[in-house]
């Protein structure tokens, strides 16, 4: 099991262990802007929160996982969620994804900030040869956002997913590899320091 838990801290955000006593500020944090609602995307709802948290820890427990919840360090308050997922047993690999904010916090420097955070640590401390994105090929603000980063796009896995109503979802596959990490990692820094 080479992931461990850990608090990633910057000066705008903290990103700490995802604990089922989130579940009340992450339903706060999804109600900003009515998150639930989106279809190219999973957010947490009154419905489905007690799955969500379950499904993410026992993902951790399995060592395919690494949730976060997503701290506010001006309010001290619960503002989305991120994780290490799909995570190989067998190869230094991770992808970031189950990401969400608040609407309020959408296209933000804490968004930034939790993304150095969180590639600084797989590539920094558990030695990642590459960090994978993946999202859903309609939701175009996350692939432009992914893109900002300096990811670059692998492909698209066609009909990746069947959702839940029955439709498939085509997947947006991007990447960064170690190689590209300080080039990256410099272009995020310049980022919030502007």
């Amino acid at each position: 099991m080479w992931l461990q838990e850990v608090i990633l801290e910057g000066n705008e955000v903290q990103l700490i262990p995802l604990r089922e006593s989130h579940r009340e500020g992450l339903l706060k944090a999804a109600s900003d802007g009515e998150l639930w609602n989106l279809w190219f995307t999973s957010v947490p709802s009154e419905a489905n929160i007690d799955t969500y948290i379950q499904t993410a820890l026992n993902d951790q427990k399995a060592g395919r996982a690494l949730p976060f919840t997503i701290l506010d360090k001006a309010t001290n308050t619960i503002i989305g969620s991120t994780r290490y997922c799909n995570v190989p047993l067998d190869q230094k690999r991770v992808e970031i994804g189950y990401t969400w904010y608040a609407k309020s916090f959408q296209r933000t420097a804490k968004n930034t900030e939790a993304k150095l955070l969180l590639l600084s640590h797989a590539f920094e401390t558990l030695q990642c040869i590459a960090v994978e994105f993946r999202t859903h090929v309609e939701n175009s603000a996350s692939r432009n956002a992914i893109a900002r980063l300096g990811a670059k796009q692998d492909g698209i896995l066609r009909q990746h997913q069947q959702l839940a109503n029955g439709s498939f979802r085509d997947t947006v596959v991007f990447s960064i590899l170690n190689n590209e990490w300080q080039q990256v990692k410099e272009h995020l820094t310049n980022r919030l320091t502007k």
